[in-house]
């Protein structure tokens, strides 16, 4: 099957050869004719098989057959959770539309918001966006939704998570009822089927891929390491292995800068993207990182959605993300477009919940291996698919090394009996009003009555 075959049009046609684009993916197959004949979409795919594209070419191809945008108008408005993605997207539709006439603007905070009002003066076809800054936009009078037409959530496992809900339900309350909406997402847990259903007109669903899986040319496996000598490890490994180059996920903004001071004192070129990091900051880390000049880019989970790197071969959690699903995100920053890619995790005896959760999400056990000199101290609970989460109490025994409770001696029998009582030590004598007396005498307390007048 070819794309000529789904319905597109010969400029949209032309670009994908040029991009030597030549046979459709299977989530672009089942969505494009959807979307191309009116239909809401629910679609879910493997990070990397071609989501954008799915959306991007018949969503270009409906404005084009319309009427350009008047001022301050928007036709399509693409929400995004992450400002790396936001400009992901919209890069990716000036590319698919750049033999079509079409606006195509990005929004996002951490940069200037004036710059942005200026360029929706004129109005958009395609507003890319991140809803914080939507919002803002919208409260500066820039921009009015009375042209809408179409309206795509990308990630949208994210977008309807507790923290967009709030701004979600506000930008949908000023949304036109009649439009169409797509949503496109790696991820859908069965209560974000539902929500996402009650947002949608008889939508169609679309499972390009087996669901909240990774990609089969990722090789994933995990090194069981005590937490403290993680740093320790991935500098062993860049320097034994010779990696050539690495994306590392780390939890926390302070991890990231912990792996950053110690990769630039052995002079290792390394960059991170984390929240307090200008935009600025992270776009220039990011091309650094794409170019090559930069060995090592360390981010937080800011850069788990939005990164689109060709020819990564390697993704390194350094710490287990807090839900599965940023696992899989995580893991499709590699192995892009067919490409093959390996997926190393880090993982010590605290992360055994998040790694039972990892495993049951994606259906598979990863490989555990240790490295010499690097062997835990702290032995990793047994987990796996469809386990149940490891107890508190396996998590305590997991610094015996057997993770096999230790059992209590008792004393042989004929020995004297302990004269001590499990209550503690024996009261002392008391007091007439039942207060324990101490070494000195209990003296009792003197009460003043205050004159009644």
């Amino acid at each position: 099957m070819s794309f000529a075959t789904l319905g597109l049009i010969e400029p949209l046609q032309r670009v994908l050869a040029e991009l030597e684009h030549h046979t459709p993916t299977p989530i672009q197959r089942q969505a494009i004719p959807a979307v191309l004949a009116g239909r809401d979409l629910i679609a879910a795919a493997q990070t990397g098989s071609g989501k954008t594209a799915s959306f991007a070419l018949p969503l270009l191809q409906k404005l084009n057959a319309g009427t350009p945008a008047s001022a301050n108008r928007v036709r399509a408005l693409v929400l995004t959770p992450t400002r790396e993605l936001a400009q992901q997207v919209a890069d990716n539709l000036r590319t698919y539309g750049r033999h079509l006439s079409l606006r195509i603007l990005v929004a996002y905070g951490g940069t200037s918001l004036n710059p942005q009002m200026m360029a929706l003066r004129r109005g958009a076809d395609i507003l890319v966006a991140t809803p914080g800054r939507l919002l803002d936009l919208y409260g500066k009078n820039a921009f009015r939704f009375h042209e809408l037409q179409m309206l795509v959530l990308d990630e949208a496992d994210r977008m309807l998570d507790m923290g967009f809900s709030r701004e979600l339900q506000e930008i949908l309350a000023l949304l036109p009822r009649q439009r169409q909406t797509l949503l496109f997402s790696a991820t859908f847990s069965d209560a974000i089927r539902e929500l996402a259903a009650g947002l949608l007109y008889k939508p169609q669903q679309v499972d390009a891929s087996p669901r909240n899986t990774t990609v089969g040319t990722v090789k994933q496996w995990l090194i069981t390491v005590d937490k403290q000598r993680k740093l320790e490890l991935f500098c062993y490994l860049l320097r034994k292995r010779h990696w050539p180059q690495v994306l590392v996920f780390a939890k926390t903004r302070k991890r990231v800068d912990e792996l950053v001071t110690s990769l630039k004192y052995q002079n290792i070129g390394t960059d991170a993207i984390h929240g307090d990091i200008t935009q600025a900051g992270r776009l220039a880390a990011l091309r650094r990182f794409q170019a090559g000049t930069v060995r090592v880019l360390v981010a937080t989970d800011v850069a788990a959605r939005g990164l689109d790197i060709s020819a990564l071969p390697l993704v390194v959690n350094l710490d287990l993300p807090v839900d599965a699903e940023g696992y899989v995100h995580r893991v499709g920053r590699t192995a892009r477009a067919g490409a093959a890619g390996e997926a190393i995790s880090l993982v010590c005896a605290d992360e055994a919940v998040q790694l039972n959760a990892i495993e049951t999400l994606i259906g598979k056990l990863l490989q555990r291996r240790e490295i010499q000199g690097f062997e835990p101290k702290h032995a990793v609970p047994i987990t796996g698919p469809n386990k149940r989460p490891p107890s508190l109490k396996a998590m305590r025994n997991a610094g015996n090394k057997t993770g096999v409770k230790k059992k209590r001696v008792r004393a042989p029998k004929g020995a004297p009996a302990s004269k001590k009582k499990p209550g503690g030590k024996k009261p002392g004598p008391r007091g007439p009003l039942g207060q324990t007396l101490g070494q000195k005498q209990w003296i009792p307390k003197r009460h003043t009555v205050e004159p009644t007048g």
